[in-house]
């Protein structure tokens, strides 16, 4: 899975990867052998892309089955895999149909059947969901992600989706201008940032930010009001003095009590979606969103405390994680 804004370089990589374009250094090895000097055609691959890039003279079994004609393959091994691949993704009563008789969603299974009836050894998809709207995209990542376990095929998968990335993705890349920033499994990226830019571009709302310092007293100080010792956020190694950064998620705010380190605003703004609230407060020119409960009242312009447990804070000194 490759993660990242636009701009960043996913889709030239996918490119370079089909022989679509050259790499200007490194090597492309599939299946452990090197295939840089072999043409797109001669790669094994498949490429789903983001508009579809069906034939639309074609029916739809015409543009299942282009590949396997110009490969020679016998009929009845054609209209077999066809059916095969057809019976897979649910559209065998569109076979007859041509692309702009079907909606979104039955021109993307075309789109992917295209690409499985070959049976290649890889797959690369360049953000094939985000011609769709919500609720589509929403089911079709869950029938990409059955796909992908009924075919246990090799996807390579761009999206600047955070929720395909983490709902689809065994192994995440993520890019900005060009360099990888971190690389790992989705609750690695999003549990164990390696970086300011992956902590705030993983996660939605944003990752909550406090900008303040490590202090010769082993604490944080913030002029947001927030303190607390460094150690209890596991910070195992003495910390440089100087600017530090804590990130907040706002599943971890909640509202004070006791001795918590803690962060009292005023509510500025209440996103209620029915089975969640996410609560924005500011003190001064400092942020903060909370993810509270479905019940949880409060008004606009009423005070606010919110606590967090130290442990699930993480810690940014010079754009690096420290803890």
């Amino acid at each position: 899975m490759l993660l990242g804004p636009s701009g960043c370089g996913k889709t030239t990589l996918l490119r370079i990867v089909a022989g679509l374009e050259t790499a200007s250094a490194g090597e492309i090895r599939i299946d452990g052998a090197p295939v840089d000097a072999l043409a797109p055609r001669d790669r094994d691959i498949a490429f789903v892309f983001q508009n579809y890039a069906l034939y639309p003279h074609l029916t739809v079994f015409e543009n299942l089955s282009f590949s396997l004609r110009l490969r020679g393959a016998a009929r009845s091994e054609i209209r077999a895999r066809v059916a095969e691949v057809a019976q897979l993704l649910e559209i065998e009563r569109q076979l007859e149909h041509k692309p702009q008789q079907l909606s979104g969603g039955q021109r993307q299974r075309v789109a992917l059947g295209r690409a499985i009836v070959r049976r290649p050894k890889l797959f690369l998809f360049d953000e094939p969901l985000s011609n769709l709207d919500a609720i589509l995209r929403a089911g079709m990542r869950v029938e990409l992600a059955r796909l992908k376990r009924r075919l246990g095929a090799t996807m390579i998968y761009v999206t600047h989706d955070q929720a395909e990335a983490m709902t689809l993705g065994e192994k995440i890349i993520v890019l900005e201008r060009g360099a990888i920033q971190q690389i790992g499994a989705p609750a690695d990226i999003y549990h164990r940032p390696a970086n300011l830019f992956v902590a705030g571009f993983v996660g939605q709302p944003q990752m909550n930010f406090i900008e303040g310092r490590a202090g010769g007293d082993g604490k944080f100080h913030s002029e947001a009001g927030l303190e607390f010792d460094l150690s209890a956020a596991g910070a195992g190694r003495a910390v440089a003095e100087g600017p530090l950064t804590a990130g907040i998620r706002a599943e971890d705010l909640r509202e004070a009590a006791g001795s918590a380190p803690s962060f009292t605003g005023t509510v500025d703004f209440v996103e209620d979606l029915g089975s969640d609230r996410f609560v924005h407060a500011r003190r001064g020119g400092h942020k903060l969103v909370a993810r509270l409960a479905a019940q949880h009242s409060c008004a606009l312009g009423a005070g606010l405390a919110l606590a967090v447990d130290p442990a699930r804070i993480h810690l940014f000194q010079d754009g690096r994680r420290i803890n």
